[in-house]
């Protein structure tokens, strides 16, 4: 298993720099000097030197002292060479701590903690991305060179190479310069995609023509949302609103290419806010991994099961899990069985992260910490499959993943004529034989809705969500209703799994944080932790309720082809987006 851990972490670390220059002094990590540097050997061979001078000190001391005691003489009583055998030994020992004891305690540190500067330090990212998009934006074509934060501080203007771009792009098609080393020996994010992108164009022959370059802050995305960038995707943003919710209006940002999504969903936000809005509840927040275990045989798995399912032992493995973070809380572990393999799947809350990695940094402490008493337990995978992250699974239709909620909103009967053309008693029918009747006859798993996965996706785009948990965030059922003697209309949603964040990962980009700035959600809640990423869940789930409201509508007047063509078709018609 150890063996397996290390593979796994030399793989995720980023690929080494390329061979300086010569004559081009060598820094270690981050850019910085180390102490080290300055010895007059190889660390290698120091850390040798000093490890047997303080073996052979200790070794020398002990005999003597034992010689000493034997013979009755004072241990304060000692010559030359036992001066020099202890000045040794302070001298090895005071080298060995410093130079292991002080890693391995910033290791620790550094893993109790790294998610706590990243939330803290989240809101100035923010800022300062968006400045560079809005000086971006304002100066000329060709923007100068953003430095690379792979290679330290900004204010420190990293040397370029002396070669030509000509000739670098030559050397990348080569094969001799790699492509993934452009931003660190360049220090130029920029000029590295720009040749990266011709290098591309040399060796397919296609010249990307319509992917634009300019204007994109690419040392933004490094070690955090993209590798070898090229370029990068318009996508338009609309706002769909006010969404009324629990009191409060919302302008919910959408990024999407289809027609009519933004204007269906605006028109349900309309019926909803003229009906008094809509109400929404979180029933449950956690994430989970579900690690694939393997043992060598069924009954010792089932050993395993139950000591991790035994209430009794629940407190320790979650101070365990909880060490990976300020945010990360225990909530339930749940196993399930294959022969001798063993799925555990492990739930925790993780603050205003999505929290896939925070989780995951759980997941392995608490394997590391069951090696001691299954010392032959097999880690096949940190993810069995089990948790389920980016598939369609009955155990998060189930259990929940993320954040579960539910939405409902009371449509008048007036409403109901009014702005969405059409009757409570058709809206009733329409979704009994289309959404719960049809998704039963076609063996749907959480499809029980009319287009849920229209707005998920606009918004997991627009706020910098991870696009492909749109699978089981989709998850919905949606439940249409007569009431107040069968004149109004009862429109609800339940959501079992909506994996946001308002934190890490795409989030900390200028446009998407600027969505989640109109949502009121941006980065971290500091006084109460989770709170942001939970309404932002809310929001979703209001926007699918009028996703579905609108759409459902549209079907029972036999508007969507209608609109559909009216609307989604190529036209310079300006009067059409009016209308």
């Amino acid at each position: 298993m150890d063996v397996r851990r290390r593979t796994t972490a030399a793989a995720a670390r980023p690929p080494p720099p390329a061979a300086a220059a010569p004559g081009t002094p060598t820094t270690s990590r981050g850019g910085g000097v180390q102490a080290s540097d300055a010895l007059p050997l190889p660390i290698r061979h120091t850390n040798l030197l000093f490890s047997a001078l303080f073996a052979a000190s200790l070794a020398y001391l002990m005999r003597r002292w034992r010689e000493k005691i034997r013979s009755s003489t004072p241990l304060h009583v000692v010559g030359l060479a036992e001066i020099l055998a202890i000045f040794g030994l302070v001298a090895s020992l005071i080298y060995l701590l410093s130079f292991f004891g002080i890693a391995f305690v910033q290791s620790i540190v550094s893993s109790n903690d790294d998610d706590d500067d990243f939330v803290l330090a989240s809101s100035a990212a923010n800022t300062a991305a968006a400045s560079s998009n809005t000086g971006a934006a304002a100066a000329a074509p060709s923007p100068p060179p953003s430095p690379c934060a792979l290679l330290g501080a900004a204010d420190v203007a990293p040397e370029r190479m002396p070669e030509e771009d000509e000739e670098i792009v030559a050397s990348v098609v080569a094969g001799k310069t790699p492509s993934y080393a452009l931003e660190a020996r360049l220090g130029d994010c920029f000029r590295a995609a720009g040749i990266r992108r011709e290098a591309v164009r040399r060796v397919t022959g296609r010249r990307l023509e319509g992917l634009p370059l300019e204007g994109f802050d690419y040392a933004s995305i490094l070690g955090q949302c993209c590798e070898l960038p090229v370029g990068y995707v318009q996508l338009p943003v609309g706002v769909a609103g006010p969404l009324v919710l629990d009191g409060r209006d919302h302008y919910i940002p959408m990024a999407t290419t289809e027609g009519c999504l933004v204007a269906s969903t605006n028109r349900g936000c309309k019926a909803i806010a003229e009906s008094g809005g809509a109400a929404s509840a979180v029933l449950r927040d956690g994430m989970t991994r579900a690690p694939a275990l393997r043992l060598p045989s069924a009954a010792r798995a089932a050993q395993l099961k139950a000591f991790v399912e035994d209430p009794a032992n629940f407190d320790t493995l979650a101070v365990v899990f909880n060490r990976s973070s300020r945010f990360a809380r225990l909530q339930g572990i749940q196993c399930a069985m294959a022969g001798r393999n063993l799925y555990m799947r492990l739930n925790c809350s993780t603050g205003d992260a999505m929290g896939m990695n925070m989780v995951s940094k759980g997941v392995q402490n608490v394997l590391d910490y069951l090696e001691t008493d299954f010392p032959d337990i097999d880690a096949i995978s940190i993810s069995g499959n089990f948790c389920s992250d980016k598939k369609p699974a009955a155990i998060n239709w189930i259990e929940g993943r993320g954040k579960s909620v539910v939405c409902e909103a009371i449509i008048k009967e007036e409403v109901v004529k009014k702005v969405l053309k059409t009757t409570v008693p058709a809206l009733v029918e329409l979704n009994t034989i289309k959404n719960l009747a049809g998704s039963a006859v076609a063996g749907s798993l959480g499809g029980f809705n009319a287009h849920a996965s229209n707005i998920v996706s606009a918004i997991f785009i627009a706020t910098g969500q991870d696009p492909a948990q749109n699978v089981e965030s989709s998850h919905c059922i949606t439940m249409v209703e007569a009431v107040n003697e069968r004149k109004d209309l009862h429109i609800s949603v339940t959501m079992p799994s909506i994996e946001v964040g308002t934190v890490g990962g795409g989030t900390q980009l200028a446009s998407q944080s600027a969505c989640l700035d109109l949502l009121g959600v941006k980065g971290a809640n500091m006084e109460s932790p989770g709170a942001n990423a939970r309404l932002l869940a809310t929001i979703v789930a209001g926007g699918v309720l009028a996703g579905e409201l609108s759409l459902l509508s549209a079907l029972a007047a036999g508007q969507l082809v209608k609109s559909h063509m009216k609307y989604n078709r190529s036209s310079k018609d300006i009067t059409k987006a009016v209308a």
